[in-house]
């Protein structure tokens, strides 16, 4: 699973279900939104949002592969699909976190990708990656695959 570097749980809420019994397919794109952000805050030690440039989605898309229900947890696989001059693409994983610790090789629930675009704050212009985002975005190249306790 060198695909991903990085997996960040998370936990379904009630209110994911939709009147099918099933997490609606919108709450997923909002777990790849946490998962990439929450792990940018937390590698970068940075309140993301005060940078000068920020982040902004340009893409994202996702292929559901199989149902989750609360109370699932899930995690989250990160991996560095593209690393540009001005943005940069994720690649994801969702997967239940139970299997993701049990199984040899656990199948997603859902896959997808998530492109962030850089633009200055206030002129909404796009701008470079800033250094401390392009360092922390090449530690997801797989030379640099973490240990199962990263999961």
């Amino acid at each position: 699973m060198t695909e991903f570097t990085v997996y960040r749980e998370i936990g379904t809420r009630w209110h994911d279900n939709d009147e099918y019994g099933h997490v609606n397919n919108v709450e997923y794109l909002s777990f790849f939104d946490t998962a990439v952000n929450g792990w940018l805050l937390e590698v970068t030690e940075t309140d993301i949002r005060k940078l000068r440039a920020i982040g902004v989605v340009a893409e994202v898309s996702c292929r559901y592969l199989r149902e989750v229900h609360f109370p699932d947890l899930l995690a989250v696989g990160i991996g560095l699909e593209r690393l540009g001059r001005r943005s940069v693409v994720y690649r994801l994983g969702l997967f239940l976190s139970a299997e993701l610790r049990s199984a040899r090789a656990p199948a997603p629930v859902a896959t997808g990708r998530f492109a962030h675009v850089y633009v200055d704050r206030d002129t909404r212009r796009p701008v470079e990656v800033p250094e401390k985002i392009v360092t922390a975005v090449r530690s997801l190249t797989p030379q640099n695959v973490n240990s199962s306790a990263n999961r």
